[in-house]
């Protein structure tokens, strides 16, 4: 709560705004880091991770990516739905007047291309972890 309260103090430029959010992040932080810590304890020093367990946190995980996966997908039909048809609201036309369009050929193309080499050199690196290669393992991860 004071994460969420904190964030909009701060937003709109409230005091004591900055210091609620930072509460709550430290507070996040905190309850994750401990939380975390007894998964692993659980795990690997007292061993109570029955085939159960194991299943509900394999269930977990597979829950949260494909939340995350419809969440881009929300998120993209949106940008699509109001690009390729857009509204009266925003004057017919996309993008809407005022807009400034950046150029797709400048630093956005920097950065697909520091995107999927960076994609291409891990997994480079795996394929060498699983092929038992160290030394190519590491030169990947270094490029």
């Amino acid at each position: 709560l004071s994460l969420t309260i904190g964030g909009v103090m701060f937003m709109h430029n409230y005091s004591g705004g900055g210091q609620l959010l930072m509460l709550g992040v430290i507070t996040v932080l905190y309850v994750m880091a401990t939380w975390w810590r007894d998964i692993i304890r659980e795990a690997a020093f007292e061993g109570q991770h029955t085939s159960v367990v194991q299943e509900g946190l394999r269930l977990g995980m597979i829950l949260f990516i494909v939340s995350e996966v419809m969440f881009f997908f929300a998120f993209f039909w949106a940008f699509f739905t109001s690009s390729l048809t857009p509204v009266f609201n925003i004057g017919g036309v996309w993008p809407p007047v005022g807009i400034e369009v950046i150029s797709p050929w400048g630093l956005p193309l920097l950065n697909t291309i520091l995107l999927l080499s960076s994609g291409a050199t891990v997994t480079w690196a795996h394929h060498a972890i699983v092929g038992g290669l160290k030394q190519e393992a590491q030169t990947s991860l270094y490029l």
